[in-house]
């Protein structure tokens, strides 16, 4: 059996109205508009479009700690109450959820690729609310088929782990990457947040042999930021398109303790605020993903609440909510 879709229930998104009229009172549950992808038509202004990932059989293959499949919904309940700042001309739509069915991984990879691609066929950024980080293959696919195979692509992963691990047995959560750089020459990789002991010495190996290109969590303080924000705009320059992905694994487990792989170490929400606001808010960005939060293993809903506040600084960022505040110009 193939992976399913899952129609949103309009009882995911509710929250506090503070009015009913005026748009600037508006929340997230006031302007999002439920559309099932088929339906879905080219939109007149900037508009993102949810499609979550129910998947965590990437994460099971790769032994890791299971619940990252309630993440898609959960998130948006969290997104629902927060303000939308942006004003007229900008429109937020919910597509609803691909499910994996029966282990089948790649299937369900596929179904997202193509519901990506479908995303972008009416000018619509799609925002993937994952799901184990398996959740970025399928993403992957995606946007390879949107921009074809000749151009260059840029992904830059926000992560503790390369997840460069060997694909030979079957992919996993943990073997994204490799997949992608060993079987496309036109896509390169740039990792922030890793963590020297949470890879083994053959995974930076692998890394150095594929050419990625990667900042070590211990390295990114708050006074290297600039530095950090131009190799990053060095890098993207490189290439003709940029896809965004973050595991939120990549923070200190005092900030998300509900990821399928914490860590004492990481980065703090404020760094990973500021890469995501830096990279969405260039004109190259084409999507975003988000993965690994895990509801089942959360703390008082802490680390699901920060989740969907970095999936909003993504949003607001490609609608063109934080233009005054990108961290570098888009050329």
């Amino acid at each position: 059996m193939r992976s399913v879709r899952q129609h949103i229930s309009p009882d995911l998104w509710t929250g506090r109205t503070d009015h009913t009229e005026r748009r600037s009172s508006f929340r997230y549950h006031q302007i999002v508009e439920l559309i099932d992808l088929e339906k879905l038509e080219p939109s007149p202004g900037k508009a993102c479009a949810l499609i979550g990932f129910q998947c965590e059989e990437g994460v099971r293959r790769n032994q890791g700690r299971l619940g990252a499949a309630k993440a898609p919904n959960a998130i948006r309940q969290a997104l629902a109450s927060l303000p939308w700042k942006l004003q007229e001309g900008s429109t937020l739509i919910d597509t609803g959820n691909i499910m994996c069915q029966n282990d089948e991984l790649e299937k369900a990879q596929e179904e997202l690729g193509s519901a990506v691609s479908s995303i972008f066929s009416k000018s619509v950024t799609p925002i993937i609310l994952g799901g184990g980080h398996e959740t970025l293959y399928g993403h992957y696919l995606g946007v390879r088929k949107h921009i074809g195979k000749e151009a260059t692509l840029g992904i830059i992963n926000i992560d503790a782990h390369f997840d460069l691990r060997s694909y030979e047995v079957q992919p996993s959560s943990g073997t994204m990457f490799k997949q992608i750089l060993e079987q496309d020459e036109n896509s390169h990789y740039f990792v922030l947040g890793i963590q020297r002991f949470g890879n083994t010495q053959e995974l930076f190996d692998t890394a150095d042999e594929l050419g990625a290109h990667y900042i070590y969590e211990e390295d990114m303080t708050e006074s290297s930021m600039n530095e950090i924000l131009s190799e990053l705009n060095e890098f993207i320059e490189k290439h003709d398109h940029i896809m965004l992905t973050l595991c939120t694994d990549v923070l200190n487990a005092a900030f998300a303790p509900g990821v399928s792989a914490p860590s004492p170490f990481g980065l703090t929400p404020m760094t990973v605020r500021t890469l995501i606001r830096a990279v969405a808010s260039h004109q190259k960005t084409l999507s975003f993903d988000i993965c690994e939060v895990n509801p089942a293993l959360d703390e008082n809903g802490r680390t699901v609440k920060l989740g969907a506040y970095l999936t909003n600084e993504a949003i607001m960022a490609f609608l063109g909510g934080h233009q005054d505040d990108a961290n570098f110009e888009s050329s």
